[in-house]
């Protein structure tokens, strides 16, 4: 079964996407699913974004259950690790993984994660510490970074 429940946050909506495994996506949503299908899942996703988004939350529990290759699901398995305020550059990762001339395929699997926030590609910035691409724009993602106390 397919679940997906829509969630305002302050950078605009979100739809967490889920199946009984776990979440499978979180997207900015600007021509969202009109109908919702929420699951006990998909609630708690949404009430762990709340509390992130209100200060009151810095790590995330809810399973995961992304598609993704197998390096992809590495890549953001990496991500992950990075704690809230934490940034890290695709070097960075590449080095995590053990591979450390990796970096272009680790842009490339971080630019294909499909649950923002939760899995934190927003913490990835360039290697001279300014900002690089986000799926949900450099706004967004100065935005998440200066919510969690990261100057840039």
């Amino acid at each position: 079964m397919l679940y997906h429940q829509h969630l305002a946050t302050p950078l605009g909506e979100l739809t967490v996407h889920a199946t009984n495994l776990g979440i499978t996506a979180v997207k900015f949503d600007d021509d969202s699913v009109a109908d919702e299908v929420p699951s006990a899942i998909t609630e708690q996703a949404c009430e762990q974004l709340r509390e992130y988004f209100d200060g009151r939350l810095q790590t995330f529990t809810v399973p995961l259950a992304a598609n993704g290759t197998t390096f992809q699901q590495q890549v953001w398995q990496a991500l992950a690790t990075l704690k809230f305020g934490q940034t890290a550059s695709y070097s960075d990762i590449a080095r995590l993984l053990g591979n450390p001339k990796s970096v272009r395929a680790v842009g490339m699997a971080n630019s294909k994660n499909p649950i923002a926030i939760i899995v934190p590609c927003h913490r990835v910035i360039g290697a001279n510490g300014t900002l690089t691409g986000y799926a949900g724009g450099l706004s967004r993602k100065a935005y998440l970074l200066h919510h969690e106390g990261v100057d840039i």
